[in-house]
């Protein structure tokens, strides 16, 4: 399926490795073969609790899904055959400074597995070190230079942690952060963003309190002739009721167009599952649960002409 600007995107994501590693797996250090086979089999665990969605009439032209090569490769070429909306991501897990996985050969590896949108997870904050934010600009802005040499589409996460500074002046209220300094701080990331050279297809950002913010972003977004620019919700791991007061707020904007939530959606239920306290089926039948609650959510936000 080829992704288009403009259309309705219900993206399941769970391209997460370092913390299927380490949080959810408890591992420490690498993985052995054995561990590494369990996280692909929980991975195809949450891809079971997609596909059952679908065949519970979830529209199929809006959902897709943003998995990882190291653990979901069989996933994602599945995915492909199925012709489900495939993102994955080009980023080295688990670092607060963006590189690349593969180095270099990044681009082959997109060729390889052909998704429709190629993503990247980075930690930026404008009032952050100059000289970290001046790296990862400069390699997100050759990443956005082959994309688009390349016909390829550019999906952005992006997350705008607290300085020590920020956190201080809220008293190190994380509510207070998101409401009161954290949209400024996204506007003029993706301002700096764009100036350095770097042009996603599909900005996607932390939940947001305020309609009016969502406003700004998709305003900052789509400056200087940027029309085709979209923005989708991302999770963060919040509560599904967090989560949905932020799609409530972002679905009537123009410009937004849809999510991508991941723990959110499968967290609990693969604890639960390897706990040995929800059966495999029971754990999939969650995720289709809440992954419909959060589509559900949208839809009866969003413009009804969306």
């Amino acid at each position: 399926m080829t992704w288009r600007a403009g259309r309705r995107l219900y993206m399941l994501s769970f391209d997460h490795r370092g913390s299927f590693e380490t949080g959810l797996m408890g591992i420490a250090g690498a993985p052995s073969e054995d561990e590494r086979r369990r996280i692909s089999e929980l991975k195809t665990l949450i891809y079971e609790g997609f596909t059952r969605a679908i065949a519970d009439q979830a529209s199929r032209d809006a959902c897709g899904l943003l998995i990882d090569e190291e653990f979901g490769a069989d996933i994602a070429c599945s995915a492909r055959r199925e012709g489900f909306m495939l993102a994955m991501p080009v980023e080295r897990s688990g670092q607060d400074e963006f590189d690349f996985e593969f180095g270099a050969d990044f681009g082959e590896h997109v060729e390889a597995f052909d998704p429709d949108l190629a993503k990247v997870l980075v930690r930026y904050n404008p009032d952050g070190d100059v000289q970290l934010n001046r790296r990862q600009a400069g390699r997100l802005a050759t990443l956005s230079g082959w994309l688009r040499a390349n016909g390829r589409k550019f999906l952005f996460e992006l997350l705008v942690p607290a300085t020590a500074e920020q956190s201080e002046s809220v008293g190190g209220d994380q509510g207070a952060y998101d409401r009161d300094l954290r949209p400024d701080l996204v506007v003029r990331t993706l301002a700096e963003l764009q100036a350095a050279g770097v042009e996603p297809d599909i900005w996607k950002i932390e939940g947001l309190e305020a309609r009016a913010d969502c406003e700004r972003v998709v305003a900052q977004a789509r400056t200087g002739g940027r029309d085709s620019v979209d923005c989708v919700v991302l999770g963060r791991g919040a509560s599904l009721d967090r989560v949905a007061h932020w799609l409530r707020e972002a679905a009537p904007v123009s410009g937004y167009t849809g999510f991508a939530i991941g723990r959110t959606i499968w967290l609990e239920a693969l604890t639960e599952h390897i706990a040995g306290r929800l059966e495999r089926d029971s754990a999939t039948e969650q995720i289709a649960t809440n992954y419909r609650q959060m589509i559900d959510v949208y839809a009866s936000a969003a413009p009804a002409s969306a």
